[in-house]
C-alpha cells in the first residue's frame, strides 16, 4: 500500500509523460478561471456602477444569479445539464466544447468568480473619493480617459485585499472539479484513497498541497499590497 500511495504522491506533483499532475491541473483551473473572471469583471464593474438601469440591471442579475447559487450546482448545470440539450449535442462546436469536463469546469469557475470579482471592483469604484474624480475632470479628462487613467487604476489597487480573498476562495472551490472527472489534486487523492484505503495520508497530502499554494498566493498579494497600497498607509498618519 505504501508503494501505491507513493505512486499517487508523484501523480500529485509530477508530470509522468501520460498526463499532467493533479497540482498542474488545479493551478491551470485556477489561473484560467481567474483570467476569464478578471477580463469579464473590469467592464462589467463599470456597467454595474452606471446610473443607466438598462446597463446596470443585466449585470446585477448576472451577479445575483451566480452569487446566489452554489458553484457545485453551476458546474453540474454546465457539464451535465447543457450537454443533455439536443441543440448542444447536434452542434459540432458546442458538442466538442461541452463534452470536455475540463472546459466545462473552467467555464463554470470563470463565470462564478467573474460575478464576485465584478461586485468587488464595483465596490472599489464606488469607494473612490469624489475629489479624485473632480481633480481629473479639472484637467480636462472625461469618459474613457477618466476611467483609464484615474478610476480603474485606483479602484484595482483598492480592491487588492478583497480580491486576494476571492483568489484563495477560488483555489478552494476548484475541489469540486472532480465532479466533472477533472484529474485535479482532490481527484488524485480520492483515487489514492480508493486504491490504498489510507484516507488520512491521501487527503492529508492533498491538504498540504492546498495549504502550500494558499501561503504562496497570500505572500504574492501581500507583496503587491505593500507596493501598490503604500500611499493609503501614508495618508493615515
Amino acid at each position: 500500500m505504501i508503494e501505491i500511495l507513493s505512486q499517487y504522491g508523484r501523480a500529485f506533483l509530477y508530470w509522468d509523460g501520460s498526463g499532467f499532475s493533479g497540482l498542474a491541473v488545479t493551478l491551470w483551473l485556477l489561473v484560467a478561471s481567474l483570467l476569464i473572471g478578471f477580463v469579464m469583471a473590469v467592464p462589467l464593474a463599470v456597467a454595474r456602477v452606471s446610473r443607466n438601469r438598462w446597463v446596470s440591471t443585466p449585470v446585477r442579475c448576472y451577479t445575483y444569479v451566480f452569487r446566489g447559487t452554489p458553484l457545485f450546482v453551476q458546474l453540474l448545470l454546465i457539464y451535465s445539464g447543457l450537454y443533455s440539450l439536443e441543440f448542444v449535442r447536434s452542434h459540432e462546436l458546442l458538442d466538442t466544447f461541452f463534452r470536455s469536463g475540463l472546459r466545462c469546469a473552467i467555464l463554470a469557475f470563470g463565470l462564478n468568480t467573474g460575478a464576485y470579482t465584478t461586485e468587488i471592483f464595483a465596490g472599489a469604484i464606488r469607494s473612490i473619493s469624489h475629489g479624485e474624480v473632480e481633480a481629473a475632470r479639472a484637467y480636462g479628462m472625461g469618459g474613457l480617459t477618466l476611467y483609464r487613467r484615474v478610476i480603474l487604476p485606483s479602484a484595482l489597487r483598492r480592491a487588492l485585499p478583497l480580491y486576494s480573498n476571492e483568489v484563495i476562495l477560488m483555489l478552494h472551490a476548484t475541489t469540486v472539479a472532480f465532479t466533472a472527472t477533472v484529474p485535479d489534486v482532490l481527484k488524485v487523492a480520492r483515487d489514492a484513497n480508493s486504491a490504498t484505503y489510507m484516507s488520512f495520508q491521501a487527503f492529508g497530502l492533498a491538504a498540504l498541497i492546498y495549504l502550500a499554494v494558499s501561503f504562496a498566493l497570500v505572500a504574492v498579494f501581500r507583496r503587491a499590497e505593500q507596493r501598490w497600497l503604500a500611499y493609503l498607509a501614508v495618508g493615515r498618519h
